[in-house]
């Protein structure tokens, strides 16, 4: 005994919070995870019949709770529902080949994820890992803009770096909008290579493609169950993850999810196809910022420009866009006549409106990572340059910072 220790010090400290599982029988892997850690909690596991009532006292010890629900068993689901209603602990529900309707049902009813079983030890923990990502509830609810904000973010050809910009935009401005209790969204319309969720580091169950079968029955619960929820307090909805024809989804469809979007989050950013669709145009139209993002070469200012045209010739020139230089290298190193800022405004006949410093280095490794880039380097010029960008659009939608 070290007499330099106080009583305090000795006090007892309680049994340590943890992944406790609810399960029917102890098969697959179960064996694998007793006595093991999920993200450094520990695994405990209580069999008891899928139907069968859990304490809710017993679960307020649990740092974490998966609880096995049984598809065909209407109690089994009415006994999940009434835990998420009554318990503050956040909940797991862990199913036999989920079917998709299910796995709605059990998010809306308040599941933080919907695990399929037997459980592995890495799907747990990264289940939980999102948990424990996701911001804690704020005492006041998010304030809301009575008209919400839409940004659209176009490119002028694939490759050049538009979705890493999108993604690390929105994620700066939800993470200012955060701290005056507004927030932000971005969705992911690229329907066929969109990547936006993965290079935040997110792995959604669920889609936009998710939103679109609802149909009327999107409202706004669904659309927060279907959106996975970033560290800086961005709502992220993926694309689909499995290609999807652009065609398949109709104007009034993704019209329907953006108003009910701006309306849930306030200030919502689109990242669109590099190929034009009629509902991606029919977004233009309704669209309260365009970022039409390029890059200092001959093809990609060649394809803005026919963009502009395209915009023009179907009288939506009148929204406003601004125009982004990607990979722009400050200070020229070495040989070659690469295409200039000043040769922008001749090719486009506009001028540019920001750039964004090249530093492959820094934004490669905030995507291998799947973070922003602040974390990767604090004082970086391309965070700079974001920072100008973002602070032009809370200053141009009129939102106090």
């Amino acid at each position: 005994m070290n007499p330099n220790e106080t009583a305090r010090t000795w006090q007892p400290q309680g049994i340590e919070a943890g992944v406790h599982l609810y399960l029917s029988a102890a098969d697959g892997d179960i064996g694998a995870l007793l006595g093991a850690r999920a993200c450094g909690l520990p695994i405990s596991v209580t069999l008891c019949p899928v139907s069968e009532w859990i304490d809710t006292a017993d679960m307020a010890s649990s740092a974490v709770a998966v609880v096995q629900v049984d598809a065909d068993s209407p109690a089994s689901i009415k006994r999940f529902e009434r835990l998420a209603e009554m318990s503050d602990t956040p909940l797991i529900a862990a199913t036999y080949e989920p079917p998709l309707a299910l796995v709605r049902l059990l998010l809306k009813a308040g599941a933080h994820d919907v695990l399929p079983l037997p459980l592995t030890l890495d799907e747990l923990e990264a289940s939980i890992g999102h948990i424990r990502a996701e911001p804690k509830a704020e005492v006041v609810p998010p304030a809301r803009t009575a008209h919400g904000k839409l940004v659209l973010f176009i490119k002028s050809r694939g490759g050049i770096g538009a979705t890493a910009i999108a993604s690390q935009l929105a994620c700066r401005y939800a993470a200012t909008e955060a701290r005056a209790n507004r927030q932000a969204c971005l969705i992911d319309l690229d329907l066929q290579f969109g990547d936006a969720a993965f290079q935040l580091g997110l792995q959604p169950r669920l889609s936009v493609c998710d939103l679109v079968e609802a149909g009327p029955r999107l409202d706004g619960q669904l659309l927060r169950s279907v959106a996975a929820v970033h560290p800086c307090g961005l709502n992220v909805v993926a694309a689909p993850p499995q290609l999807m024809p652009l065609d398949a989804v109709s104007s009034d469809q993704v019209i329907a999810i953006i108003e009910r979007a701006t309306r849930e989050f306030g200030t919502v950013f689109v990242d669109l196809p590099a190929n034009w669709t009629n509902w991606s145009l029919s977004l233009i139209a309704r669209a309260d910022r365009i970022l039409l993002v390029t890059e200092l070469s001959v093809a990609a200012l060649n394809r803005a420009r026919r963009q502009l045209d395209l915009l023009g010739d179907q009288d939506l020139g009148q929204v406003p866009l601004q125009l982004i230089v990607n990979r722009n290298v400050r200070k020229l190193l070495g040989g070659g006549s690469p295409v200039k800022l000043g040769d922008v405004e001749q090719a486009l006949g506009r001028k540019v409106d920001f750039t964004v410093t090249d530093e492959p280095e820094v934004l490669a490794a905030a995507i291998e990572r799947g973070v922003p880039i602040d974390e990767i380097r604090r004082k970086s010029a391309i965070g700079k340059d974001l920072d100008v960008i973002s602070a032009a659009l809370a200053a141009d939608f009129g939102v106090e910072r």
